[in-house]
């Protein structure tokens, strides 16, 4: 990853007032004047339909700037291993239809990134196993290949777009997390992933400094095409700040706001949680963010219930692995590692995130996590026990019975918020 000539940092956020749109604009406008991308190919790359964030906003002043004056200008989805979107996720997602993109910018494309396709990725480097240990703090010992969506290499620049929101496996989401795992290939993601397990959710969450980050920030310094981020720290559906500048500024300043914004503290733990995820997740393994955000504040023995009866799948793309693996806690597969050595890491650190910390006895095969993890959604009950998840019926609950209990908590639009406890 090459540095950025001519601008350092241009933004602004605030903790207790939105900013402006058109200030963003602003914004956005000074920095990509610094930046001078006349004449030379520019990828943007955006979140998929998963994050909130202003993308109608980003996009139109984007392109609105950089579509006459570039040589080319196209948009990367970020999916990481999410399914691809739709045309008309596409277009809502955009806030323009792709017949309006083609009468006004004809040469613009839209892509979908493909994590699991060899012909569209390519290696730019190397994680050495000396390396990956020191990055790791001594938890990983093994070389992984650095490989990311060939588009990278066929253009002149790069800006990497969206909003940080505390992170269940980097720390904080955003900054050069959008090339890792955002369009990156199945080794990085499944190296990260597992590496974020290790650590585990209630070490990482929240945190700016974590392995998996040094990680992610070293493999993108083998990108060969400078990167400019433009990150949003975003409260509700509100703008409260915005950067474009180098990566690593970008990101601390969103991170540092964020985590203003966005952490909701609690004076002592609660038994109960009823956590209800954002229609926006469509599966458990996006909406599993309405444990992950809240795990923290539940005490032993307690439980979080993901209340989502609009959910009917556990994962639209790694389902069938689910289903064969499971939800357990780490001790469970690192003390019968010959079983899930081949298991991809993506796999086992969704796994253990989902189920949260506990232990596993392999002489007696009991496995005791500190908390339950109920689903009352749409996936049958069966289904539920099968991989090793509670179950209970959405038509019993009243979400109003969550509400003024001190040892029950209610999350409405779970998954972006991160509930501590205080002084933790």
């Amino acid at each position: 990853m090459q540095s950025v000539d001519g601008l350092r940092l241009v933004g602004s956020g605030s903790v207790s007032e939105p900013l402006p749109e058109h200030r963003a604009e602003d914004l956005i406008a000074e920095g990509l004047g610094r930046l001078n991308l006349a004449g030379r190919k520019v990828l943007v790359i955006i979140p998929d339909g998963t994050r909130t964030a202003p993308i109608p906003l980003l996009y139109r002043v984007l392109t609105g700037h950089l579509a006459g004056a570039a040589a080319q200008l196209d948009y990367l989805i970020a999916l990481g291993t999410h399914p691809p979107m739709t045309d008309a996720a596409i277009d809502a997602m955009l806030g323009c239809s792709a017949r309006e993109r083609g009468q006004r910018w004809p040469r613009l494309r839209v892509f979908n990134h493909s994590w699991h396709d060899p012909a569209s990725l390519t290696t730019v480097g190397e994680i050495s196993a000396e390396e990956a240990f020191q990055l790791t703090g001594g938890r990983i010992n093994h070389r992984v290949p650095v490989r990311l969506n060939r588009r990278v290499t066929e253009y002149d620049h790069i800006i990497a777009c969206g909003p940080v929101f505390p992170h269940e496996v980097a720390g904080f989401s955003g900054g050069t997390k959008y090339l890792f795992p955002g369009i990156a290939g199945p080794e990085i993601i499944d190296f990260t992933h597992w590496l974020g397990a290790l650590v585990t959710n209630l070490g990482t969450i929240g945190i700016v400094d974590t392995p998996v980050r040094r990680v992610i920030d070293r493999a993108a310094a083998m990108v060969p095409t400078p990167l400019t981020c433009l990150t949003l720290a975003i409260h509700g559906s509100d703008l409260h700040g915005l950067w474009l500048g180098e990566p690593d500024v970008a990101f601390s300043e969103a991170a540092r706001l964020s985590a203003q914004l966005n952490v909701v503290r609690l004076p002592q733990p609660v038994t109960s949680v009823l956590s209800m995820p954002s229609e926006r997740y469509d599966d458990l393994w996006t909406a599993a963010k309405a444990m992950y955000k809240t795990e923290a504040v539940v005490a032993d023995g307690g439980e979080v219930i993901i209340y989502a009866p609009f959910l009917k799948e556990v994962s639209f793309t790694h389902g069938r692995l689910l289903d064969q693996v499971g939800y357990h806690v780490s001790e469970y597969f690192l003390k019968q590692w010959d079983r899930f050595a081949r298991v991809p890491g993506t796999i086992l650190a969704h796994s253990t995130h989902v189920k949260g910390t506990g232990t596993f006895d392999a002489a007696s095969g009991i496995e005791r996590p500190r908390i339950e993890v109920t689903l009352a959604t749409g996936i049958p009950e069966e289904r539920c026990r099968r991989i090793n998840l509670g179950y209970r019926d959405p038509a019993t609950i009243r979400p109003e019975d969550w509400e003024s209990h001190d040892d029950r908590l209610l999350v409405r639009h779970a998954g972006e918020q991160l509930y501590r406890l205080a002084g933790r």
